[in-house]
């Protein structure tokens, strides 16, 4: 068997993983995955601490967490994809408008370079109509 120790190590290597992981990048994405290895290390202690135990309320509290964690990344991922439409970044500090009224802006000691825009999106043709061919299907026919 092996001892709740191991289990504590493992999930507080997750914790201060996320934790560094949340508090140094700026990428929404990441941020968000980083959180949630956070909770993952904590559902490892709950699990261990309830195996120790002897009881089920641990695995009771990690299948709870579980759960949230599914609801949250389907209401990040929303965010994520209106947020990119609106601003073409992730960047988390770009999102200063963002903040409640009376909070100064944060200000970035070194500032991210601007982004360029690329090229456009690719834009379908509507269904229902054919698109008209190109010169080189044109001389297949």
């Amino acid at each position: 068997m092996i001892p709740v120790w191991h289990y504590l190590v493992v999930a507080a290597l997750l914790f201060g993983i996320g934790l560094v992981g949340f508090l140094t990048r700026r990428n929404l994405i990441t941020m968000f995955l980083c959180a949630e290895m956070m909770l993952q290390g904590v559902a490892i202690n709950f699990a261990a601490f309830a195996r120790y135990h002897g009881n089920l309320h641990g695995q009771a509290v990690v299948l709870f967490i579980l759960a949230v964690a599914a609801c949250e990344a389907g209401i990040a991922l929303a965010l994520f994809l209106m947020l990119y439409r609106r601003g073409r970044t992730l960047d988390a500090s770009v999102w200063q408008a963002l903040r409640e009224v009376g909070v100064p802006p944060t200000v970035d000691p070194d500032p991210l370079p601007a982004a360029d825009p690329g090229p456009p999106d690719p834009v379908l043709t509507p269904a229902g109509r054919r698109p008209a061919p190109t010169a080189e299907e044109a001389a297949r026919v």
